[in-house]
């Protein structure tokens, strides 16, 4: 791929994005569904890199923490324009407004920056993601892989329900089974809704379980984190598509549990080892 700081100076970021994507979909012309994914979150991850180096513009959307930048605009752009040129019969659903309707029941789901709060603070705790389905996002008929790329790491998670997921191509260790109360549990929630009785009552019948809590605002990442055994398990309510299915198709693709359960007024999106989902969503259900 271009390098943007290499564009012409009088080039505006639409240009730019136009001869990048130009230029990768020569590249990935003849790619399969499944390199082309991986192509796509590695290129998209080091756009928003590059841009951040140089400087974005930041605007918040529901709150101070929830928050958009030029990066994640030119990367979302980046992919969608691809995928309109690589794989034109598909749909394609993405986090900053990409949206066309799919011709082959087959939608693309991506989030070109997951973690954009922690990527505007200088963090390294942020990822580009991707997720191929068949039938409507919300509720797919299958999800046939995901792919999540950790720019800092240079980590590309890969895999789904009939792919063994893959680290840098190595494929993981299943998932075995393991109490709540022996690992650790990824979770995030936003201080407002603490504020919420209900939402508060079960997210803490969870929280006071495991042996250890992490909070760190990419759930992609987390999720990732959970196919490759370095995070025990996830809860967290109103999950979007995008902040979803990449995860979960690497978690289903190592023999874990990924299933939505409804306590306290909203649905909580839980994933891990199939014991501990089992033990997390009885924790929940108790409550209604």
């Amino acid at each position: 791929m271009n390098n943007p700081e290499h564009a012409h100076p009088a080039a505006s970021l639409e240009d730019m994005i136009k001869t990048i994507t130009k230029t990768f979909v020569i590249a990935h012309e003849q790619d399969s569904d499944e390199h082309l994914a991986q192509a796509l979150v590695y290129n998209a991850g080091r756009l928003a890199w590059r841009m951040r180096e140089n400087g974005v513009d930041t605007d918040c959307k529901t709150s101070v923490s929830d928050v958009v930048t030029d990066a994640d605009r030119a990367a979302e752009s980046f992919v969608a324009g691809a995928l309109e040129a690589l794989r034109p019969e598909d749909g394609v659903v993405g986090e900053e407004g990409a949206n066309r309707a799919s011709k082959s029941g087959r939608t693309w789901v991506i989030d070109p920056v997951d973690g954009t709060y922690n990527f505007t603070q200088g963090s390294d705790y942020w990822c580009s993601a991707l997720a191929l389905v068949e039938g409507k996002p919300a509720a797919p008929e299958r999800v046939l892989f995901g792919a999540v790329h950790r720019p800092a790491m240079g980590y590309t998670w890969f895999g789904g329900p009939g792919i063994r997921t893959t680290r840098d191509g190595a494929p993981l260790k299943m998932l075995i089974d393991a109490p709540l109360n022996r690992i650790s549990l990824a979770t995030y929630i936003h201080p407002t809704r603490l504020a919420n009785p209900d939402i508060h009552a079960a997210w803490l019948s969870v929280a006071t379980k495991p042996a250890t809590l992490r909070m760190l605002g990419a759930g992609s990442i987390d999720l990732a984190s959970i196919a490759d055994g370095s995070v025990g398990a996830w809860v967290q309510h109103s999950v979007a598509d995008w902040d979803w299915l990449p995860g979960r198709a690497l978690i289903e693709g190592v023999g874990g549990a990924c299933i939505k359960v409804t306590a306290g007024g909203v649905e909580w999106s839980v994933a891990g080892n199939a014991q501990a989902v089992s033990e997390i969503a009885d924790t929940l259900e108790a409550l209604d």
